[in-house]
């Protein structure tokens, strides 16, 4: 099998291949809650240390709350973040999941307010009542979102998804290639971020792609387009490099949908 065969093989084998099982944290730190048999909002609410309350608005719960096993409950958490330089309210707001507007609302400052080093802002916890999504055939839908989106760029992949909630949870997939790899949009849109930041991402790149589709580029090296951009499906955005927390040249990549992030692996074509 030649080189150029191979590559794409061994990605396959390892996006397919089973994630290794991780313990999960303990009710009275996880965000996310699995209904066991013969579990109650009650008792879960006194397990978790949140009022029933809370949990009952965070996943559109009604009286009288009855809950089913298999069901999956997120739990809301009040979470605390020190601002360090070059840190924007657009990256914190990345980061977390919540709206720049809601954490300067938390935090009594105005939208357009600078931050400071040193900074301690309250993160609040903003988990919007789920959706009734209109009947759809769940394969025609995985198919259709699948063919949206194309891969960044090629090689394998060192770290994959893991979902929050777990123990050293992972948003995207940490793809490695050669430094200087061109890095490419995953889809059409306009790009939201194009800069550096310094708690982890190194360069980054944001896409917004409508109807509350983002992607994320991390660990650049270079960025080659700007904030506002337009920006065409495969164009290119950066280049691969060791940024940030990076382990090596490798491009971080994410996608998420209204603020949450999803399992990348699940919304891409399976050969690349």
């Amino acid at each position: 099998m030649t080189r150029g065969a191979f590559l794409p093989a061994l990605a396959l084998l390892l996006i397919a291949a089973p994630a290794r099982a991780q313990e999960p944290l303990p009710l009275d730190q996880a965000t996310q809650h699995v209904v066991q048999p013969g579990e109650t909002l009650g008792g879960i609410a006194n397990r978790a240390k949140v009022p029933r309350v809370l949990i009952a608005e965070a996943n559109g719960l009604q009286p009288p709350y009855n809950l089913r096993a298999g069901q999956k409950l997120k739990i809301p958490r009040t979470r605390h973040h020190t601002v360090i330089r070059g840190e924007t309210g657009f990256t914190i707001s990345y980061n977390y999941g919540v709206p720049w507007r809601d954490i300067a609302v938390a935090n009594s400052l105005t939208p357009g307010t600078a931050l400071r080093p040193g900074q301690k802002l309250l993160i609040p916890t903003v988990i919007a009542a789920p959706a009734v999504a209109p009947p759809t055939s769940t394969s025609t839908a995985t198919t259709a979102q699948a063919g949206r989106f194309a891969w960044p760029v090629s090689g394998p992949i060192r770290r994959g998804y893991t979902e929050r909630g777990r123990r050293n949870h992972h948003d995207g997939l940490d793809i490695t290639a050669r430094e200087g790899t061109a890095v490419r949009a995953a889809a059409a849109g306009t790009v939201l971020f194009a800069g550096a930041e310094p708690r982890q991402f190194g360069n980054l790149v944001i896409i917004d792609h409508g109807n509350g589709w983002h992607s994320a580029y991390a660990f650049l090296s270079r960025i080659t387009v700007t904030k506002d951009e337009a920006v065409n499906k495969g164009e290119r955005i950066g280049l691969v490099g060791k940024t940030g927390l990076a382990k090596g040249p490798e491009l971080h990549f994410e996608l998420r949908q209204d603020n949450g992030p999803v399992d990348p692996a699940e919304q891409l074509p399976e050969a690349r």
